[in-house]
């Protein structure tokens, strides 16, 4: 898949980050782009900026879902057979994703398992969902978003991350092992497993919107920054808030590798027949150090190398 003029891609979480500049970028080359997310607000945005430069006669469809549902994504494949006019699509990214649920010990198990689901079960339901209409194309890809967290499942000392690493870990493993699946029932479509870094993106606000309608958790973040060594004991509430806001910012604002960076990465990977698609100098630094010293990934000395090493720290 050298380019993807006249082809049909859908992507999962279309509505900011990743999933709107992967739909900026194909649009831009003349490829029909079906997208959802969460937010409708956010999808008529990102249409607004495809159709600013996509070649005339281009289509975008937006579609209001939830990925961890399954009856979501199977509605969803209906609605882009009528509105893209269409039986097949050349190109299914599921993108979307949220971070939380970090603790399997004392944690929201409510906040767990919607973590999981649309992490995990959210790339399983699309691959349900449009497996039939990429059988029906010439060629086709499959792109499964999974994370560093799915070689490296940690976020530092005193932060579990037990959620979100669980189900990064089980994308990569299913992308990897559906390899030989395709080669042996589907040759036409290959698949890859994007694995980025710390990138530019509203992950942390679209996160604490789904699993806790805006709010700040807090409780939680006193508890998390004092086990990360911080004097929370003259912080009020909204002094705690307003950092964690501000760490929401920054995570967007001061990271290595942009979104539309990101997409590039990802499509170029595509063109290129990857299977494995590391995002990001920090990516393929954390990977190469995880592989070399594998019982010392989740140490101290190990997490402060890193920050040393790559714009983390920053």
């Amino acid at each position: 898949m050298k380019d993807f003029s006249g082809k049909y891609a859908v992507i999962t979480g279309g509505g900011t980050g990743m999933g709107r500049e992967l739909a900026i970028q194909l649009t831009a080359e003349g490829c029909n782009v079906a997208m959802c997310d969460v937010s409708p607000e956010n999808m008529a945005k990102t249409k607004e900026l495809c159709v600013k430069d996509a070649p005339q006669g281009t289509r975008v469809a937006t579609f209001k879902a939830d990925v961890s549902l399954e009856k979501q994504m199977t509605d969803w494949a209906d609605a882009v057979k009528k509105e893209l006019d269409t039986d097949h699509i050349h190109l299914l990214i599921n993108n979307a994703g949220i971070g939380g649920g970090g603790s399997f010990v004392n944690g929201d198990r409510a906040q767990w398992e919607k973590t999981f689901d649309v992490c995990f079960y959210g790339v399983i339901n699309g691959c349900r969902a449009f497996l039939p209409m990429l059988m029906k194309a010439r060629e086709g890809y499959i792109v499964n978003t999974s994370s560093v967290n799915g070689f490296w499942a940690s976020i530092g000392p005193g932060r579990p991350h037990t959620a979100y690493s669980a189900a990064k870990f089980g994308v990569k493993g299913f992308t990897e092992a559906l390899q030989e699946d395709l080669k042996m029932n589907a040759p036409h479509i290959k698949c890859a497993v994007v694995m980025p870094g710390h990138i530019g993106t509203e992950i942390v606000a679209n996160s604490r919107a789904i699993l806790s309608d805006g709010k700040v958790d807090v409780s939680g973040a006193r508890k998390m920054m004092a086990a990360m060594g911080m004097d929370v004991s003259k912080m009020d509430d909204t002094q705690i808030g307003q950092m964690i806001e501000m760490q929401a910012i920054a995570f967007r604002d001061n990271a290595p590798t942009s979104a539309a960076q990101a997409a590039k990465i990802i499509l170029d990977g595509v063109r290129n027949e990857k299977w494995r698609i590391l995002v990001g100098d920090d990516a393929h630094y954390l990977d190469e150090q995880v592989r070399k010293a594998p019982e010392d990934a989740y140490t101290t000395q190990f997490h402060e190398m890193l920050l040393k090493s790559t714009r983390w720290g920053i």
